[in-house]
């Protein structure tokens, strides 16, 4: 069993490129991936989706950075002919206006619009890529290896959870036959109260079958036996089991309502409260399960 929280982070370096991919991982029905590039990595983002699809299920924050460790990020251009128009136009002025001094010089014409232009340095996509895959890979072996170790605290927890709707469920199989039995008691005493003809013993026994029959519940409990040793066997199971375990626990909700609804005792209503609590807390927890 593994679980789908995780974090996984590497950095990978190779010739004048250092690629670094950090992954967080939380719960989720599918596998979402969710990219967070620059605009500038935005070509990685299929690279991104191809090597994170072994992680089966989860919410995936990715983080890709990339950073140039030989030579500069930046490339300078400088338009000649645009420098020497403004230098021609200074020229020109000073002509014009002879009693001004030209304080024209290097710094300044290197600042004046588009003499110096500075740009993103050409990117090689094809090594980022590959350097990025690696990283990406790094990255989701080491969450995997969280999510396991995740995965068997998730899986002690949801067998202590299980143990006690087991235990729960035997005490309302113990408190199911009294039921009847208390039911006859008070009809009976009801009964001797009223001031009626006796009432015939078959005629009272059918009474008491009939509501026997109506609080019946040993379907309910058997079917539950059953999806509490189905969760038991996939609690062991290699593989993902979670969407299978997240179905039984509907099951056992609906055996819960069902037993809640026909055992027409208070006794047992409270033991259904506490089992659906418990229930609760395995669907909780089976959310986060792989």
């Amino acid at each position: 069993m593994r679980s789908m929280t995780g974090y996984g982070r590497s950095q990978c370096r190779e010739g004048a490129w250092e690629a670094t991919a950090e992954l967080r991982a939380v719960n989720h029905r599918y596998l979402d991936i969710a990219c967070r590039l620059p605009r500038s990595l935005s070509f990685l983002e299929d690279v991104v989706r191809r090597e994170l699809a072994v992680l089966g299920r989860g919410h995936v924050d990715v983080y890709v950075t990339v950073r140039r460790t030989e030579g500069s990020d930046k490339q300078v251009a400088v338009d000649e002919n645009l420098a020497r128009a403004y230098v021609q136009a200074a020229q020109q002025l000073q002509n014009a206006v002879s009693d001004v001094a030209s304080d024209m010089t290097l710094t300044r014409l290197m600042a004046m619009e588009g003499v110096v232009t500075v740009t993103e340095a050409d990117m090689d996509e094809e090594a980022v890529s590959a350097l990025t895959a690696r990283a990406l890979q790094e990255a989701a072996a080491q969450l995997e290896q969280m999510r396991l170790r995740e995965g068997e605290h998730l899986r002690s927890d949801l067998a202590a959870h299980l143990h006690q709707v087991a235990q729960i469920r035997l005490q309302i199989m113990e408190r199911a036959p009294l039921v009847v039995e208390e039911y006859r008691t008070r009809l009976t005493e009801r009964l001797s109260k009223v001031d009626v003809a006796p009432v015939e013993p078959q005629r009272l026994a059918q009474e008491v079958a009939l509501m026997a029959d109506k609080c019946a519940i040993d379907e309910e409990l058997s079917r539950l036996e059953s999806h509490l040793t189905q969760m038991g066997a996939y609690l062991q199971a290699q593989g993902e089991t979670g969407k299978k375990m997240d179905f039984l626990i509907q099951e056992m909700n609906r055996e819960a309502n069902t037993i809640g609804s026909k055992a027409n005792d208070a006794a047992i209503a409270q033991l259904v409260v506490n089992l659906k609590s418990e229930i609760e807390k395995l669907r909780e927890q089976i959310q986060n399960a792989v």
